[in-house]
């Protein structure tokens, strides 16, 4: 009852603060890319080309103290999302995942992989399990791997040949490692892209059959922080529509054997994907966007956005240049011009890590949410819109 009261309490605060009535307050996910080193050569992304082009620039990534300090100054927050880049490229990824745990005490922990370098990830998330279960025993662990094809096709989407036996690899090893910690959440993620989206129900299939906790998709988007603004990245509209279709069927299906958290999620997901075809389609916000509200994004050198998509076209400002005191950047005049942009409709997008947030503070959305989570399917069931 009390956290339901927290939360309806921060969405009123969110609804608020975009009306320019008061500060937003703390955000309820808190996004920061631990690195820019990848070893994949994706289609759809350029941020592995980075350090090749630039390697003068990882010396300005944040050091371990930096981070601790950031993190000192945010403090607790709902939901911590690990970006990169690889973070598991980062020697010092578990210990960043600890400071997170003293500082933020997120209720969730969500890391995303390529699934490249697998012992060390394996290795990674075990420590990582082991600090969180000392330091902070409620809280989940999520790990996701990038899944974008089956077999070559997904070494092709991905630039890296042998990509998907190491995939297999990873989640066999992960698999393993949830039957010994029950704080592990095992996860897939594909991005839909013009490369992909014409298998994707192939590739719906196969992940079905890895047996993995949680299946999700997200589109192929121009992002500030990969690197490829004006990359012709995405599917057509009409492609990707078809593809929604499939994957709400896919979630559909499996909605009614989940329970708690897990099939509230799913429901979330369900909304999501008619909320992004309707963007996709109709290129404008379709429901108010809580960007630099309700979210942020910190990105390697300590730049604060409000999405990634945005980046450093819009920032609010550094960390190292405002001697890492996030609230003197969350209250600046830069953080209300990035807000205002933001509220003008300058910008339309279907991140799915903001749309999530986007979708809770809007009523209309969330009788959506909760009407999958009636026991009647007729009305439940609205197909592709």
């Amino acid at each position: 009852m009390k956290q339901s009261l927290n939360i309806a309490a921060k969405i009123m605060r969110f609804r608020l603060a975009r009306l320019g009535v008061c500060k937003p307050g703390k955000p309820v996910n808190f996004t920061f890319s631990v690195t820019n080193r990848c070893q994949s050569r994706c289609r759809s992304c350029n941020i592995w080309d980075l350090y090749r082009e630039y390697p003068e620039k990882l010396e300005g990534e944040l050091s371990l103290p930096e981070i601790e300090k950031m993190f000192r100054s945010v403090g607790r927050i709902y939901f911590f999302n690990v970006s990169g880049g690889c973070p598991f490229l980062r020697r010092d990824f578990p210990e960043i995942v600890e400071l997170a745990c003293k500082y933020l005490k997120p209720s969730v922990i969500h890391i995303p992989t390529n699934a490249l370098a697998v012992e060390k990830t394996l290795a990674d998330t075990e420590k990582i399990l082991n600090i969180m279960r000392e330091k902070l025993p409620h809280a989940v662990l999520q790990i996701k791997p990038s899944f974008d094809g089956v077999g070559g096709m997904h070494d092709e989407v991905r630039g890296i040949p042998g990509n998907f036996a190491k995939l297999l690899r990873l989640v066999q090893g992960l698999k393993e490692l949830r039957k010994k910690y029950g704080k592990l959440h095992l996860g897939l993620g594909t991005v839909v892209s013009r490369f992909n989206v014409k298998s994707i129900k192939e590739i719906i299939d196969y992940a079905d059959k890895l047996e993995v906790g949680s299946y999700i998709s997200e589109i192929a988007e121009n992002r500030d922080e990969m690197f490829n603004l004006d990359d012709p990245i995405a599917p057509a509209p009409a492609d990707y529509r078809t593809a929604m279709v499939e994957f709400k069927k896919y979630v559909a299906s499996k909605l009614e054997f989940k329970k708690g958290l897990t099939r509230l999620t799913d429901a979330f997901r369900l909304v999501y994907y008619d909320l992004a075809v309707d963007i996709v389609e109709q290129k404008r916000q379709v429901i108010p966007c809580y960007g630099g509200i309700s979210n942020v994004h910190v990105d390697p050198y300590g730049n604060v956005w409000p999405c990634c998509i945005l980046g450093n076209t819009q920032s609010m400002g550094n960390m190292k240049d405002n001697g890492f005191r996030f609230w003197k950047i969350w209250n600046s005049d830069r953080a209300e011009n990035a807000r205002a942009f933001i509220k003008a409709g300058k910008c339309q997008c279907p991140l799915a890590n903001q749309s999530y947030a986007n979708i809770l503070c809007s009523p209309r959305k969330m009788v959506r949410v909760l009407s999958y989570l009636l026991p009647f399917k007729a009305l439940r069931w609205r197909g592709t819109n």
